[in-house]
């Protein structure tokens, strides 16, 4: 599954985003299917972070606008810096994680979106459940339901 392509007369943007640098930007017509907070140890070394925060939309519901020519893309499982699904994509003008790629979905990271200033999150992209806490660095007590991999799939702690 790809992207709506930039022609579609019928996509709606809902939400815009962008890199740091502001030469990758990409719009979704729709909200998240669902939001977590991922503290898998890939996500903690290449975000630099304890956790990440992501937003799950349907690669058919995101639209880049600019910027395609300055992706980069790494898949960690392979240790291979090609568009391998699933794999991370990165500006690599400014060098801002623009999202995790998987063969159906795009998993977004909400601090790329503008949400005004001051930021107002809406209610779609506030996170369901942690993943992966088993690997958490620090504890998060917010009651959120912990997982201790994939939600749904592994046990919750």
């Amino acid at each position: 599954m790809e992207y709506a392509s930039p022609e579609d007369k019928n996509f709606i943007a809902k939400y815009q985003a962008r890199c740091h640098c502001g030469a990758v930007r990409y719009e979704v017509r729709a909200d998240p299917v669902d939001a977590k907070i991922c503290h898998c140890r890939v996500c903690q070394l290449l975000h630099g972070a304890p956790m990440q925060w992501a937003a799950i939309f349907h690669k058919r519901d995101v639209r880049f606008v600019s910027g395609v020519e300055h992706l980069r893309f790494y898949n960690s499982e392979l240790d291979r810096n090609e568009r391998l699904l699933p794999c991370k994509v990165i500006c690599a003008s400014c060098g801002t994680p623009v999202a995790d790629e998987g063969r159906n979905m795009w998993l977004a990271f909400p601090t790329l979106f503008d949400f005004g200033v001051p930021p107002k999150v809406p209610e779609a992209f506030q996170p369901t459940c942690h993943i992966f806490y088993s690997m958490r660095v620090m504890d998060i007590a917010d009651g959120l339901p912990k997982w201790s991999g994939h939600k749904g799939e592994s046990a919750r702690l």
